[in-house]
């Protein structure tokens, strides 16, 4: 039996400079996330598509979905094996391509985790349950291009 999820996000475009969508340049591409019960998320574009830099934009935040996901499937699979995770981070990549007519689309994603595991024996099968990750990770299973991996791990007293 499969099961069903649903999500919900509400966008709010909060970019009308007074003019609307008069012209390309008349406008904002400020928005926000409204997630109920949880803190805003304040985006914009891309700065090469007029946006502002000093707020998430949606390939970031596409980019840090799939690493987030593979992360928590990642941590899951190290419990079940008996791994123990000490610490975690990932400084995700992603290329996106952008075509003559303004279309896009990203061609690829690499993930550079460092796990940090409290013993030295548990590096070589940490190193390779990302593998198993990224066949679990839901969002990763959603996109049509390849997800690298270029992971790191080492023991807490290394």
């Amino acid at each position: 039996m499969t099961k069903e999820h649903h999500y919900k996000a509400a966008i709010k475009w909060t970019g009308n400079n007074g003019q609307g969508t008069k012209d390309y340049r008349s406008y904002d591409r400020s928005h926000a996330i409204l997630i109920d019960g949880k803190q805003d998320i304040f985006c914009s574009s891309d700065p090469a598509f007029r946006g502002d830099k000093t707020k998430h934009n949606p390939e970031e935040l596409f980019l840090a979905s799939i690493s987030s996901c593979h992360m928590l499937w990642y941590l899951h699979l190290c419990a079940d094996k008996g791994i123990v995770v000490i610490d975690y981070s990932d400084n995700a990549t992603g290329t996106m391509q952008e075509t003559q007519d303004g279309c896009g689309h990203f061609t690829e994603v690499t993930l550079h985790p460092l796990a940090i595991v409290s013993d030295e024996t548990m590096i070589e099968t940490a190193n390779e349950i990302h593998k198993k990750a990224n066949e679990l990770c839901f969002v990763a299973n959603s996109c049509n291009f390849p997800i690298h991996h270029n992971p790191t791990c080492i023991a807490q007293n290394a």
